[in-house]
């Protein structure tokens, strides 16, 4: 049953997440061109990213409100109204007229329908972790939490891979009049596949357990009661965020415009992610054995150490290198840090608030982490291309990470089914 749930998890996380991710694909690859043609190249990779960034927006109140549900009516309802959210949404995007067609009419839809991407995300990533990891047992709730994570990466790889096949194999004349629309639309198929999986997944039983003792007002108390795991958990989420935004959709935009050719950032964003599902797992049971803290420091000191080596390389044209950089950054220091954070953040709470309390951490972390790169994305037209002010801001995010995952408790092992 365990290896079931762990699946379908996996499953209809990457799904959701493919529908998420697909919009970053666009943004930094053609967006600019089509919704904001009038301006310059950096300038509206800036601002197709920027709307990017509005689901990040977006994704805290989805957390907010999904974790309330998650708490009182179950992991799995909540599970299964955000995929039919983000699924819609997504389809939406395909079928959208462009600059051309509508003008800036179709730069504001595109706004809105990014906002319906982030509440659904919002209320998804927490809810998901805790259907699997309530399932599991302590001595393995890193490795299957981590199984969880992979719908991320594998989400963003879907999209990365599918703009990859459709820029070289049609003329870019084509790709920019209907071949960007293709991996938007047959999210229509993902989502029916992953609607399927979800209806049948069964409930968190340490929820079915809580019956008629269940929080009234689980997000006030938690955020009443555990103030400590909060504010250091979202420190703790903040790097992690950060780096995934910057290296897995600002440095393309940015090395574009530098002169690089996208396939060459697109190859190694891909290698990188997909060297990333497989260290995912090994993480997650490297956190099952020596601890959540040491993996999660791991992660956090390698990409502190990295951040200045990869901006010099993608500036300096130094095209062998990136490879190389993008794997250090994705592979090693995202997926120490992301691995363990699923099982980590929700033995901070006790079940019957905890979706609110992953949900609450997780989005707000992601959003001050994420939307802080998205703007410190435009020094780097105030400083006429320099990275070195958003490095800078990156390698602050890691010392606080650092900082945070010091102070919280460690929760290898924990039994919270006595919670």
């Amino acid at each position: 049953m365990l290896r079931k749930v762990a699946l379908a998890s996996c499953i209809g996380s990457t799904v959701e997440w493919y529908d998420f991710f697909i919009y970053a694909t666009a943004s930094a690859l053609v967006f600019n061109k089509l919704f904001f043609p009038e301006l310059s190249p950096l300038v509206g990779s800036l601002v197709a990213l920027g709307t990017y960034a509005a689901g990040f927006l977006a994704r805290p109140i989805g957390g907010l409100v999904f974790g309330i549900i998650g708490d009182r009516k179950g992991r799995k309802s909540a599970l299964v109204t955000t995929l039919l959210m983000v699924g819609i949404a997504t389809f939406v995007v395909g079928l959208l007229p462009t600059y051309e067609t509508i003008g800036s009419a179709g730069a504001i839809i595109l706004v809105i329908v990014r906002l319906i991407h982030g509440f659904g995300i919002g209320g998804e990533q927490g809810n998901a972790i805790l259907i699997t990891c309530e399932h599991a047992p302590a001595r393995s709730r890193g490795f299957y939490g981590a199984l969880v994570q992979l719908g991320a990466p594998a989400g963003f790889v879907l999209p990365l891979g599918l703009f990859a096949l459709l820029t070289s194999t049609l003329s870019e004349e084509a790709f920019l009049s209907w071949g960007w629309r293709i991996p938007f639309l047959l999210s229509a198929v993902l989502v029916g596949i992953g609607m399927y999986i979800r209806l049948h997944l069964s409930e968190s039983p340490l929820f079915k357990r809580e019956g008629a003792q269940r929080e009234p007002n689980p997000l006030s108390r938690m955020l009443r009661e555990y103030p400590r795991p909060v504010i250091l958990g979202i420190g703790a989420k903040l790097l992690e965020a950060t780096v995934f935004t910057t290296y897995a959709v600002i440095i393309t935009a940015y090395a574009v415009s530098r002169g690089i050719d996208r396939s060459v950032m697109t190859e190694a964003t891909l290698i990188a992610i997909l060297l990333e599902l497989i260290a995912l797992p090994l993480f997650g049971m490297l956190s099952d054995r020596i601890g959540r803290k040491p993996v999660y420091l791991l992660g956090a000191a390698v990409n502190l150490a990295l951040v200045y080596p990869t901006f010099w390389v993608v500036y300096g044209d130094h095209q062998p290198l990136i490879w190389i950089m993008l794997v250090g950054t994705l592979a090693i220091g995202h997926a120490a840090m992301y691995a363990p954070q699923a099982a980590f953040f929700a033995e901070l709470f006790p079940t019957r608030m905890r979706a609110s309390g992953i949900s609450f951490v997780q989005q707000i972390g992601a959003l001050i982490g994420s939307v802080g790169t998205l703007g410190a994305g435009w020094f780097l037209a105030l400083a006429n291309g320099t990275p070195w002010i958003l490095a800078s801001y990156i390698a602050l995010i890691a010392v606080i990470t650092l900082v945070c995952v010091v102070r919280l408790p460690e929760t290898r092992g924990k039994m919270i089914e006595q919670d």
